[in-house]
């Protein structure tokens, strides 16, 4: 194995032409000039450099040994100025996944203000569903992935994963705008026991599941009609009077004008939007920076909600 040391001093007495310049321009002696050297041929297994009296020549070996010397050493220079872009922030790359709510609302605000912050960095953004971004986190195609917990089910799971919470976010009731208990300002879940709901697929959307508990704690089991993960579809089938749903507030950026949504009271069910790392993995400057922002983000949107709900 050739030191890497040896060979930045081989490529300095090539350039100088001598030992003596050599240790001077590295602030070696010429003796250590000449060690280094000795050491570098028994690594390469044969003669690097001729000396005489009128100064060093390099050898065909050592000749080649330089042209290699220079792509390694330019290589690690890159390298080193890269990881230190890296550890500035001005530099690396950084992969998040999200699920469509919060890809909506909160994360575009954050990758605007990492961006403001740090251009430097490279951002990408996947679309995955909560339970399918922690799959590609563990996958290793991630670095933070969005994804939410219940409140019906508070511990989250896996231990080899990294949970930071980042808001609540509130559960509403969405009805067709001509429904007969649309003219009513708040609605128990136990008015709509007859009802068709439309929900999420349960065994991998948490939304549907929390549909599906609220509703067995308000005394009765939900009466299905459709499924769907897409909350613009079923504005779609509410509105066309297919049944009723849950609505998430990070989902009410776009309402239609024919359905309406209904408050469930001073403690509805809530989803907490969290951003999952992998746990014990290396927290890069890049993903502890945008942790910080995906909080500060969502700190501001719960801030003007509850300003908002206040006004109102």
């Amino acid at each position: 194995m050739l030191d890497v040391r040896r060979l930045r001093v081989l490529r300095e007495v090539a350039a100088q032409g001598s030992f003596s310049a050599a240790a001077e321009a590295l602030a070696y002696t010429q003796s250590a000039i000449s060690q280094q050297i000795a050491a570098l041929e028994r690594e390469a297994g044969t003669r690097l450099v001729d000396r005489s009296a009128r100064g060093v020549t390099l050898t065909d070996a050592g000749r080649a040994l330089v042209v290699h010397a220079e792509a390694i050493l330019c290589r690690l220079d890159d390298a080193e100025a890269e990881l230190d872009a890296i550890a500035g922030l001005r530099g690396g790359r950084l992969r998040l996944t999200t699920f469509a709510t919060a890809g909506a609302t909160i994360v575009p605000r954050a990758i605007v203000e990492f961006r403001r912050r740090h251009p430097g960095v490279e951002l990408t953004l996947g679309p995955e569903e909560p339970d399918g971004g922690l799959a590609v986190l563990r996958a290793g195609e991630a670095d933070i992935a969005l994804t939410v917990a219940t409140t019906f089910e508070p511990s989250l799971p896996a231990q080899d994963i990294t949970y930071t919470p980042l808001l609540e976010d509130p559960m509403y009731l969405m009805l067709a705008a001509d429904h007969p208990l649309a003219a009513r300002s708040r609605l128990r879940l136990a008015d709509l026991v007859d009802e068709e709901w439309i929900l999420g697929a349960t065994a991998r959307c948490p939304d549907g599941r929390i549909l599906v508990r609220a509703c067995q704690e308000a005394g009765f089991e939900p009466r299905i009609g459709f499924h769907s993960d897409d909350y613009l579809a079923i504005q779609g089938f509410v509105a066309a009077g297919f049944g009723v749903s849950f609505i998430p507030d990070l989902a009410l950026v776009a309402v239609r004008d024919d359905v309406v949504i209904r408050s469930l009271g001073a403690k509805p069910p809530v989803r907490v939007v969290h951003a999952a790392t992998l746990g014990g993995s290396w927290e890069s400057p890049a993903k502890a920076e945008m942790l910080s922002v995906l909080a500060e983000v969502s700190t501001e949107f719960e801030s003007k909600r509850t300003a908002l709900a206040l006004a109102g």
